[in-house]
């Protein structure tokens, strides 16, 4: 699986920003009944299948908390793991593998989530059609699940506006789509455009023009099939628009390059992890 690597730098301060959320202003004041100093050793176990994601923001958080702390890894970014599965183990003062657990646990989960359900739609699309991510990502965190994304095997759409021209059916509504596409054109200085388009009358209006990719939205199969039809011999194609795990094979059938899918990121359920003593 195509993977993206988040620098440590990235990670450590991701994970700063999460622990100074839970501790702030006084820190774990449940925790700090703890007088106790004993050094235990601790499980980290898997309470579903998963595909794993997350482990050095997991690993981040607990050093942060208490560089003492050993978090060994067992399961890699990006493996896939059975109901019981052992994921790491943690050995460190009691109190303060507490004072870390639910942060790591709550990147471990979020990230395992959106990996897991990424990799659902790309067994279920096949090898000749990629499943992409989309901007619909929780603000601050979308760097993290479009890393996610990729674990899960999926591809990454552009990660902000200026990355490429992206004209949608909003776009038009305010203008022409033909006038917009030739502005795109014009102005494009090395980026991608890609435009979107409901119907076939809109796709055949713009057919021959300069531009990368066609983004077939909310339609039918059958008009799927003929707009790919149509389509391909100009440009990448790529499907949208509430497109689920009961739909998705159907989609990929059509011949289509590329099926985005907004519920990966937006709509991914945590993974459940838990730490057994």
């Amino acid at each position: 699986m195509s993977k993206i690597k988040l620098s440590r730098e990235f990670i450590k301060s991701t994970v700063k920003l999460a622990l100074n959320e839970d501790l702030y202003p006084l820190g774990d004041i449940t925790s700090s009944l703890i007088n106790d100093e004993k050094v235990v050793t601790i499980k980290l176990i898997a309470n579903q299948n998963a595909l794993i994601g997350g482990l050095l923001f997991a690993k981040q958080t607990f050093a942060l908390i208490d560089d003492k702390i050993k978090f060994i890894i067992k399961k890699r970014d990006g493996s896939k793991v059975k109901k019981g599965s052992l994921v790491a183990l943690i050995k460190g003062k009691a109190k303060n593998i507490l004072i870390a657990e639910r942060v790591a646990l709550n990147f471990l989960s979020h990230i395992s989530g959106i990996a897991t359900k990424t990799n659902e739609f790309v067994k279920l699309a096949g090898k000749k059609t990629k499943i992409c991510c989309t901007r619909k990502t929780i603000p601050n965190l979308r760097v993290i699940q479009k890393y996610a994304v990729k674990l899960g095997g999926g591809t990454n759409h552009r990660f902000n506006l200026s990355d490429e021209y992206l004209i949608k059916d909003n776009h038009v509504a305010s203008s022409d789509l033909k006038t917009l596409v030739l502005k795109a054109i014009k102005n494009r200085k090395g980026k991608k455009i890609t435009v979107e388009v409901d119907t076939i009358n809109q796709l055949k209006s713009i057919l021959g023009l300069k531009f990368n990719t066609v983004l077939l939205d909310n339609m039918s199969i059958k008009k799927l099939k003929n707009s790919v039809k149509i389509a391909r011999k100009y440009y990448q194609t790529e499907a949208s628009g509430n497109v689920t795990l009961k739909t998705v094979k159907a989609i990929a059938s059509t011949g289509v390059n590329r099926i985005s899918v907004g519920s990966i990121t937006h709509s991914a359920p945590a993974v459940d992890f838990k730490l057994e003593i």
